[in-house]
């Protein structure tokens, strides 16, 4: 079996005198970016600010992809890969990480921050903003780092609050994606997904990736529909193949044909069709809006 990184359970430890975590990485700075290419979660909630840049989403069994930047709130124990590369090419990234009760067991269950414990529901599906929320709510959230500790926090809650209060988010993940499963299953399921992110520029069959999860064809295409709430592999791999296609058309200059064989289809008419399936346009006309949105 070819070695697959195993899900990682990621410690978040906020700073001395702190109630929740927040770092930032720059693009002028020696780290550069927030480098985490890796299926992780934590029992923390994470709220992700991307200022600029282009990149893909991976949250649970989401996948999409993200231009001029992303703001993105995530449930507690959602698995997901890091949203930044050095391809990304985004200005700065914020991330802040906090348990559900970091203010205490019945904060948020007080008539004032109601609307705040529903959006953390909400964000067990995982959320994207968009709009005036995310830029307004993105500059307030690079600007917390440099606030007194008191500030900081009181600035914060007002930022749940208005976060809570928006209509300007998609739910990435409305079927559901949960890793309340076996361990075994749990392994699994990294073990696919990182099998497709190593292996998709090329055909997968259903017997080979069967095999590396040591299961039966007809035994792995269930549990595979359960896992991804009713998609089947072939599915799943074709939306991987189509995300990674958006992020070639925008970010390279390579022929439409070139970029469906990089990756991994070996019929233009079956990558148009899957493209269009997935994104409502044609790669043409994909590549086109954004460069029309640019100018």
């Amino acid at each position: 079996m070819n070695k697959v990184l195993k899900p990682a359970l990621e410690k978040v430890s906020p700073e001395f005198g702190s109630s929740f975590s927040i770092k930032q990485y720059f693009e002028t700075t020696e780290n550069k970016q927030n480098f985490r290419p890796f299926w992780h979660f934590h029992p923390e909630l994470e709220l992700v600010f991307i200022n600029g840049g282009n990149g893909k989403r991976h949250i649970g069994n989401h996948l999409s992809y993200f231009n001029q930047g992303d703001l993105i709130l995530i449930g507690a124990n959602l698995p997901h890969y890091g949203f930044t590369d050095r391809l990304t090419g985004n200005c700065s990234e914020t991330v802040i990480q906090m348990r559900k009760d970091f203010l205490g067991a019945d904060f948020f269950h007080i008539p004032e921050m109601k609307a705040v414990e529903q959006l953390f529901e909400r964000a067990k599906s995982g959320l994207s903003f968009y709009g005036t929320t995310k830029k307004e709510i993105g500059q307030r959230l690079e600007q917390l780092p440099k606030n007194t500790p008191p500030k900081r926090l009181f600035d914060f809650i007002q930022l749940l609050y208005d976060l809570a209060l928006s209509e300007e988010y998609h739910l990435l993940n409305a079927e559901g994606f949960t890793f309340e499963v076996h361990q075994q299953d749990n392994d699994r399921a990294d073990i696919i997904y990182g099998y497709v992110r190593q292996h998709f520029q090329r055909q997968i069959t259903l017997m080979e990736i069967a095999k590396e999860v040591n299961m039966t064809v007809p035994s792995f295409c269930r549990f595979f529909k359960k896992l991804s709430s009713g998609k089947t592999f072939t599915q799943f791999v074709n939306e991987f193949r189509i995300i990674h296609a958006c992020k070639l058309l925008i970010e390279e200059t390579t022929s439409i044909t070139e970029i469906s064989y990089s990756c991994g289809f070996n019929n233009f008419s079956h990558f148009s069709r899957s493209f269009r399936l997935v994104t409502g346009k044609s790669p043409s006309e994909y590549r086109k809006d954004f460069k029309r949105l640019l100018e």
